[in-house]
């Protein structure tokens, strides 16, 4: 870019800095900048002869020029050559000195460009700077700050001047009399003592290696006296704090006898301003420095403090901290500095004054002392070696603190601890069980908001901080290894430490992993002198069980899963061929689903399988009983926790399936029923799925320890029962009843079909027949349970054809029984789909329902579902569910029933029953009658087999009962009914001998009408059952003409005005449409023909009032020239 046009171009920037748009003098100062990191030293040039010849320009715009020139300076330092940096010194010193009076922006900027330039050239700005910094007359004030920030940009350029500097400072020092000059020489003072002490601690790197700390004590001391014994004194708290920030690093380069005599006086000085400063951070941090060079040169006197210092300090650590105050923060980090240098030269005194505030009153002082107690661990290991021991014991009461800070501040400490040793000492276990402890907290489900600045901290906040901490010193500490492992395995089973499952196997996951890497005998856990550790049994079982529900706790069923599969060996030693494949298929299963999405059921038979599998690589008879018998002794662990339970039942007859002993098995089938809790529901269902489970492989030893158990002093009222019975009351036998037919319900279920078969009258039915007289809710339900699960085991052997089910009728009478028992209008419990569902099962066995048996059955099970008020929507989700289940139920049973007559005498028998329901004046009654209609038809439809082209002589009656119903006041019940009539007429087609994918054109419409019958619409609702009438007439063989129309004239008189409505519309239509197919009838016999037809009608016309329901379908008759019936004179007007 040529030099000339980098000139103009500047100018034409410079000139428009005074825009009075804030955005184009900013965009103006980036462009300057941007120009000069092209061409610095033609930008720069140019921007000090704008500002010479523009002298009168405001310094709001000077200001600007000067921060872009600074910009610039900054980052092209190396490229300048001496004249420009000359031509830049001279402007920026004019700038900054111009005028007397403070404009501190202007100046400001000034300043930092003389900085900028002394990063290399500091002759020359020292040359230039120092000319304005004269014996004898005070500097400007800009003067002072420039010579102070000089010195912390360039350490080494400085320092060599300091001498002089602080001889010329020294008289002024006096002369200073306002506050803002002084303050000016504290911050110089300050930035040249902390120069002088980098300058020092780099020798090896500085230009002079001979300057030496004493060069400088003499005017340091001299400036201190100034400002320790007069400035400090001031009621300016800005001057104040600059003396205490200035004093800090000054007090390094005090002589060291000056010192020693100063700090009697010094340290009360400093402390003291704590109390007239809120943000203490300059003064702790001037405290810190002042304590390490006291500590630097040995000090005797600094003892006599420490009560005072402590104290002092302990009161500003336990200052609540606030988020918000970055100060507040970093004064508690100086105080913290300030303890480690106590704790490295008095560590007695200090744990002497500390330890005994942990049992303070006050929460703040209880923190603050965990806090700096966690501090000195970490940063004075050293002088806390060999007070490890003290230090543990002195723990004893905080562990048992509730406050939640201070757990918070106890993790915190352990940490420290662990990281230094103190956890292999003798005490160091009870804080590791204190870190799980915490880990085991339960989680927040919704964390409370906190203010910004509060200090309160959600217990989720201890667990997580707990969690991190436990997997940290078990993964990042070596030492930590041996205390560990295998300790933390006793934390595995225990249940209050639930919730620290997920943290505790991920530990000890990679715990285990480096003591495999280490060599195989060090993994093996050995177990001969520490018997609190679990054994092999109770550690798969635990994991196991909990790996059930498997997203709980963090994930916690994939990281038990993983602890299992590296824990192989110590389980079992041929296991871990085997795992290494399984285990894997389990945590890929698990990452392929959510919580949400993962079916329960087949989850847990996942496990199960993997349990299955375990035991055949195992094959030890001794082993699998010793894990039964575990699990059995683990089961208490889990009273409140049913789902877990449950599971955990199962397992254990998985393992007793998989035992050869069947000594070993009767006993613990047998202890099992002993100790079951029997009042609570799910652990009866747990219980009946062990034995059930348990039956596949020892189907006559269960049955057999079933058979004992109900001849057993348990079901016998007398008060001389004896063992744990004896106080059982009435209830509590039913309960146990309750759970003894669940058993023989499971096992009919799972055992094997063909054995089942044999055993299923005279050993499980038997049993369960003499508790059929019960009351009691809950042990009907067992009841119909049971029974449901022995008739389906029974439908599922592939011998159920030639299977004669003596006892069938028997059972279905007293399903009947229980259904009738249920209140009609309301649904409380499943007795009823349990009910249905057996009777569904027990329907397809042999011997066939006699036909009055089927019929009560039916009419039973509809006047006990159909009539039940639904629930109001949206109040409760798990009545829908059970009713939906029921309704469900109840369309098996009917298509179970329907299936024993697939003909179209079997399909009208079924709508018969419905029939009543179908025109029943509610609602509710109406659309669940028309939606099983619309179940059996489509049933009957898929499964229709005709052999021979045979009429489906009853179509006219079942569509004249339907489609009237187009036009119920429901529209859930008209779209029903349009689906009862487009079934009927695709069976037609069957019939008719049409495939069963054939598709016809004119019954498909009916689809589409079906949407129109959601509208309310009047004149839209009564053409559509028009169209309706269409479609039938062309789809409906003649021979069925007058049994639809008999049909339709009953449904004249519906009480359902609109239902009445349609049948007109719809005959009418008919008529239209098929009249001459009636006249043609007429021609071959009007008498036959005619003579039901006008009676029917004349019967319907007398029930009800034609002229109320405004019909219209004699007219119609009219218009096809009937003749009169002799023997019943009938005139074919309205």
């Amino acid at each position: 870019m040529a030099e000339p046009y980098v000139r103009k171009l500047s100018t034409i920037l410079l000139d428009a800095v005074t825009d009075k748009d804030p955005l184009v003098q900013e965009q103006v100062c980036g462009a300057l900048c941007a120009l000069g990191d092209a061409q610095p030293a033609e930008a720069l040039r140019a921007c000090e002869e704008y500002l010479w010849q523009h002298e009168k320009l405001a310094h709001p715009y000077r200001t600007m020029i000067l921060r872009a020139m600074e910009t610039v300076v900054s980052g092209h330092i190396s490229e300048l050559d001496k004249d420009v940096a000359r031509a830049v010194i001279f402007l920026a010193s004019s700038e900054m000195t111009r005028a007397k009076e403070l404009v501190c922006d202007w100046q400001q900027a000034a300043s930092n460009v003389l900085v900028a330039v002394g990063k290399r050239f500091i002759g020359k700005v020292m040359e230039e700077v120092l000319s304005k910094f004269q014996p004898g007359a005070l500097p400007h004030y800009y003067v002072v700050q420039t010579l102070a920030n000089l010195a912390a940009s360039n350490v080494f350029g400085m320092v060599p001047f300091l001498t002089s500097i602080l001889s010329t400072m020294l008289p002024m020092l006096g002369m200073a009399k306002h506050d803002t000059m002084r303050v000016a020489f504290c911050c110089a003072l300050q930035r040249f003592s902390e120069s002088t002490l980098e300058y020092l601690a780099n020798l090896d790197q500085a230009p002079d290696p001979t300057v030496r700390k004493d060069t400088f004590a003499s005017d340091i001391f001299s400036a201190y006296d100034v400002l320790f014994n007069h400035w400090m004194q001031s009621r300016e708290a800005k001057l104040r704090l600059a003396v205490v920030e200035a004093l800090g690093p000054m007090s390094h380069l005090l002589p060291s006898e000056k010192l020693e005599e100063q700090l009697p006086k010094l340290l009360p000085g400093v402390v003291a301003l704590y109390r007239k400063h809120a943000e203490a951070f300059h003064v702790s941090k001037s405290l810190g420095q002042i304590l390490e060079a006291a500590v630097g040169v040995g000090s005797r006197t600094l003892e006599a403090q420490l009560d005072l210092l402590l104290a002092a300090l302990h009161a500003q650590i336990c200052v609540p901290v606030e988020s918000s105050s970055p100060l507040v923060v970093s004064n508690q980090k100086e105080v913290l500095r300030c303890f480690t240098v106590l704790a490295c030269c008095a560590p007695d005194r200090l744990l002497a004054f500390l330890l005994p505030k942990l049992d303070a009153s006050n929460e703040r002082t209880r923190v603050g002392t965990l806090q700096v107690l966690r501090h000195v661990i970490n940063s004075a290991a050293p002088q806390m070696e060999v007070k490890k021991p003290f230090i543990l014991s002195s723990m004893r009461l905080p562990l048992l603190d509730t406050n939640t800070k201070v757990k918070r501040a106890v993790v915190q400490v352990i940490s420290a601890m662990a990281h230094h040793g103190y956890l292999e000492q003798p005490g160091g276990e009870a804080m590791v069980e204190y870190i799980v402890q915490q880990c085991a907290l339960p989680p927040e489900s919704e964390p409370r908001k906190l203010a910004p600045d509060s200090e309160d901290l959600p217990e989720d906040g201890v667990r997580a901080i707990s969690i991190s901490t436990l997997y940290l010193v078990s993964t990042t500490v070596d030492r930590m290894s041996d205390v560990l492992w295998p300790y933390l395995l006793e934390f595995l089973t225990p249940t209050r430490f639930t919730g620290a499952l997920t943290p505790l196997c991920r530990s000890l996951v990679h715990l285990a992993q480096k003591k495999q890497e280490v060599g195989a005998d060090a993994f093996l856990i050995q177990y001969d002198g520490n018997g609190a550790l679990p054994s092999p049994y109770a550690i798969t079982t635990r994991l196991l069980t909990v790996s059930s529900h498997p997203y709980l706790g963090d994930g916690r069923g994939a990281a038990s899963l993983r602890l299992l599969n590296v824990l192989h060996r110590n389980i079992h030693p041929l296991l871990g061929q085997r795992w290494a494949t399984t285990i894997p298929l389990l945590l890929e299963h698990l990452d392929e689903h959510t919580e949400e999405t993962l079916s329960q059921k087949e989850w847990e038979e996942k496990l199960l399988a993997f349990l299955r599998d375990t035991l055949t690589v195992v094959s030890d008879n001794t082993w699998t009983c010793q894990l039964s018998l575990e699990m059995s002794k683990q089961l208490p662990c889990y009273n409140g926790i049913a789902q877990e339970k449950n599971f955990l039942y199962k397992c254990i007859g998985t393992t007793l399936g998989a035992a050869s002993s069947k000594e070993v098995v009767r006993k613990q089938l047998q202890e099992l029923l002993e100790t079951a809790r029997h009042q609570e529901e799910a652990e009866r269902e747990g219980l009946a799925c062990c034995f059930g489970i348990c039956a596949i492989s020892h189907l006559d030893d269960v049955l057999a320890q079933l058979e004992d158990f109900m001849r057993s002093d348990v079901f016998r009222k007398s008060t001389g029962i004896f063992n744990i019975f004896k106080d059982r009351n009435e209830n509590e036998v039913e309960k146990l009843k309750g759970t003894l037919i669940l058993c023989y319900g499971h096992v009919a279920a799972r055992a094997p079909r063909e054995l089942v078969l044999a055993k299923v009258e005279s050993d499980i039915l038997r049993n369960i027949f003499q508790y059929f007289s019960t009351k009691d809710p809950a042990l009907k339900l067992c009841l119909v349970q049971s029974v449901c699960m022995a008739s389906q085991a029974i439908c599922s052997s592939a011998q159920a054809n030639s299977f004669h089910f003596s006892r069938k009728a028997e059972l279905v009478a007293q399903m009947m029984e229980f259904i009738k028992a249920e209140p009609p209008d309301s649904l409380r419990t499943p007795i009823r789909k349990k009910a249905m569902l057996a009777c569904t099962y027990m329907a397809s066995l042999e011997p066939a329902l006699e036909e009055h048996v089927q019929a009560d059955l039916i009419h039973s099970c509809l006047h006990s579902v159909l009539p039940v008020l639904p629930e109001p929507e949206g109040e409760d989700d798990h009545q829908e569910s059970l009713y939906l289940d029921t309704m469900r139920a109840l369309e098996g049973l009917l298509t179970g029933l329907l299936r024993r007559n697939m003909t179209p005498q079997g399909l009208q028998i079924m709508v018969e029953h419905l029939s009543p329901w179908i025109k029943s004046p509610r609602g509710h009654e109406r659309v669940r009658a028309l939606s099983l209609s619309a179940c059996l038809l489509r049933y009957f439809l898929e499964h229709l087999h005709v052999s021979a082209l045979v009429p489906f002589h009853n179509l006219g009656l079942l569509i004249g009962l339907f489609s009237p119903r187009c036009a119920d006041l429901w529209p859930a019940t008209r779209q029903e009914a349009v689906s009862c009539v487009y079934a009927l007429l695709y069976l037609q087609l069957g019939y008719e001998g049409f495939s069963r994918d054939y598709r016809d054109d004119v019954a498909e419409r009916l689809l589409t009408l079906k949407e129109g019958l959601v509208h309310p619409d009047s004149a839209i609702l009564f053409h559509t059952c028009n169209s309706i009438a269409q479609i039938i007439a062309k789809r409906l063989p003649p021979e069925q003409l007058i049994s639809l129309l008999l049909t339709m004239f009953e449904g004249l008189g519906d009480p359902d005005r609109n239902c009445s409505r349609a049948a007109t519309v719809m005959v009418n239509c008919l008529l239209k449409e098929r009249g001459n197919m009636l006249q043609e009838k007429v021609g071959a016999g009007p008498a036959g023909v005619l003579l039901p037809l006008c009676s029917h009608f004349e019967r319907v016309c007398l029930m009800c009032d034609v002229a109320r329901w405004h019909l219209v379908p004699t007219d119609a008759l009219v218009g096809c020239h009937f003749p009169s019936c002799p023997d019943r004179p009938w005139q074919g007007s309205s």
